[in-house]
């Protein structure tokens, strides 16, 4: 017997508000919405794509009534795939996003930000190919 990791579960205010940044941010499209809640992903899931082999998890954004109260947790990282970490920094900016101040370290290589709503995420190396 064995599970599969399958959805991270987002908690906020305005689950479309959300849904519609972390599409623009990862180029994930909405796969299913109903009341209170919407799930994005970089594909369409079935029973048998996933009975099958681990496939990426999609994001699920589900409306609660509470604020977020302390850091996170739990976070995701995030790496550009075409530019520079400052210029993907300077994309999420003009997205939405905001830099976190959540006692770094000097000299740490990643970026914090803020989604929208105050969740915390880190803007790491880059992937884009070296000139």
């Amino acid at each position: 017997m064995t599970s599969r990791f399958t959805e991270l579960v987002v908690d906020c205010h305005d689950p479309e508000r959300l849904a519609a940044f972390w599409c623009a941010v990862l180029d994930f499209k909405v796969i299913d919405r109903s009341e209170g809640k919407v799930e994005i992903g970089s594909w369409e899931p079935t029973v048998e794509e996933v009975r099958a082999r681990q496939m990426p998890p999609t994001l699920l954004f589900i409306k609660v009534p509470e604020d977020k109260a302390v850091k996170n947790r739990l976070h995701l990282d995030v790496s550009p795939i075409d530019g520079s970490t400052a210029d993907e920094v300077a994309r999420l900016v003009a997205l939405g996003a905001t830099k976190a101040d959540v006692g770094r370290e000097p000299g740490q290589s990643w970026v914090v930000m803020a989604d929208p709503e105050g969740n915390e995420f880190d803007v790491v190396r880059t992937l884009a190919p070296s000139p």
